[in-house]
């Protein structure tokens, strides 16, 4: 069908209160995304000339969300009438009073449905020519599921709820999986019949398909296999469970296009992660956000890399990173934390317990360990200095430290920013910077060692200490 006769509504007005949380449900985070981020993903692949969320629960902080994300969805806003049915009606209100085709429901808590399963639904149902068309799924455990009820001929007779079955009808492992498509003129018809003489007081939706086979109209069941499609998400056992079926498949899809991850489940990878072919991850690897990983690069063990761009060829061990780059042939850690603003150039390296923020690191440079590195920008093929530190906060503002190409600095630096060090200048070790260092010199400071002789002996008479260098006098 033409993308002009579909619409699509998503529905995420509930509270969610077995989350126990302050936040919605369809906002709590799967993979890289809120839940309702992959309904709405999946509505809009579609290709559907309307998408509308219902909101109501939270309402301003999900249609926030919807605005930054989803532009082209319409926001429709669930009233105090409860039930789907009435949200379905506030959702199909926002549709353009001549439209005319095929609508899907479905639900912003049910986020590992595929596109594939909606369409395959969709198809049947167009050229079945139904009335109706609900997607089933079969489980070991029906508990609280409506239940599909089929004639003996195998064609769908109706939706019974748990608390309405008969014993014979409990025993049916066939179950709404809540994702339906109507023709839009039956939905519109059905909606304005429903009313709320129920035991929960609401406007069910499933009450849509009793009315049209009351009206003789056709409603077809069709089952989907894979029950992970349509698990929805009440609580955070659900949410730990469906995210651990999902990184299974994540991280299966990307062993196929040729990553190694040497232990799936203890590697975890945002759905907008993306890795290029002959990567390497490590146990206990979590690649988050927009990061990105170049060809026969190294990640892990135990890397924690967000919204980080880690170029080809390049290795970071035991570490953490956010909004950083690191160059082609670079290698981090173990024990760093690339904080945001990290540019580290090709080949080059941060090491051992070193922190670094807005820094630009050039090609070959190298903070090798014990450093931290705050708002500065280092040359190519320069080297610093064990346990250095670049002093960037006077108590009010950050000021920024420049370092040349070729420079080798000592070991127990302080560069006291804004400073400039020139190229190819050296630094001695412990030094404190303050003044600008010109190409080619060496700095240091002046103050002579004094040592003070016997100063044990005198200030810590019986100690060992004492003893010890009163021995080595004798």
């Amino acid at each position: 069908m033409s993308e002009q006769h579909l619409g699509v509504i998503v529905l995420a007005a509930g509270e969610g209160t077995r989350m126990k949380s302050s936040k919605p449900k369809v906002m709590h985070e799967l993979a890289g995304m809120p839940l309702l981020g992959h309904a709405l993903s999946t509505a809009h692949s579609l290709g559907a000339a309307h998408v509308v969320a219902v909101v109501r629960h939270q309402r301003d902080l999900i249609a926030s969300y919807i605005q930054d994300f989803y532009p082209t969805s319409v926001i429709a806003d669930q009233d105090e009438i409860p039930g789907t049915g009435r949200a379905v009606e506030c959702a199909l209100a926002a549709f353009p009073a001549d439209f005319e085709g095929a609508v899907v429901v479905t639900s912003g808590d049910v986020p590992l449905l595929e596109v594939a399963t909606i369409e395959a639904l969709l198809e049947a149902h167009l050229d079945g020519g139904f009335a109706a068309s609900v997607l089933s799924t079969f489980t070991e455990d029906p508990t609280g599921y409506g239940r599909i009820v089929r004639d003996e001929t195998g064609a769908f007779a109706r939706i019974v709820e748990h608390k309405d079955a008969s014993e014979a009808e409990l025993e049916i492992d066939e179950v709404n999986a809540g994702v339906y498509v109507f023709d839009s003129a039956l939905l519109r018809s059905a909606l304005s019949k429903l009313n709320q003489a129920n035991a929960q007081g609401e406007k069910y939706l499933t009450d849509v398909v009793t009315i049209a086979l009351a009206q003789g109209l056709t409603v077809q069941a069709l089952s989907v296999e894979d029950q992970w499609q349509v698990a929805g998400i009440n609580d955070r056992v659900q949410l730990a469970e469906v995210a651990a079926e999902l990184n299974a498949r994540i991280c299966d899809a990307w062993m196929r296009a040729g990553v190694t991850i040497v232990d799936p489940p203890s590697t975890w990878i945002d759905v907008t992660v993306q890795l290029a072919k002959d990567v390497t991850i490590w146990p206990g690897t979590i690649l988050r956000g927009l990061t990105t990983v170049g060809e026969n690069a190294t990640v892990g063990p135990e890397v924690l890399a967000t919204d980080v761009e880690i170029g080809e060829g390049a290795s970071i061990v035991k570490s953490h990173a956010s909004s950083s780059k690191i160059g082609a042939g670079a290698t981090v850690g173990p024990y760093a934390y690339l904080r945001p603003g990290t540019d580290l150039g090709a080949d080059a390296k941060i090491g051992t317990f070193v922190e670094t923020k807005n820094a630009k690191i050039g090609a070959g440079s190298k903070v090798p360990h014990l450093s931290y590195v705050g708002d500065a920008e280092i040359g190519v093929g320069s080297n610093i200095g064990a346990g250095t530190i670049f002093a960037n906060y006077d108590g009010v503002n950050k000021h920024r430290t420049v370092i040349g190409s070729h420079v080798r600095t000592g070991s127990q630096n302080v560069f006291i920013a804004p400073i400039t060090i020139g190229d190819g200048a050296y630094t001695a070790a412990g030094t404190a910077v303050r003044k600008d260092v010109e190409p080619g010199a060496l700095a240091m400071n002046v103050s002579p060692q004094r040592n003070l002789a016997d100063w044990v002996l005198e200030k810590r008479p019986g100690s060992a200490a004492a003893a010890a260098a009163k021995d080595s006098k004798n």
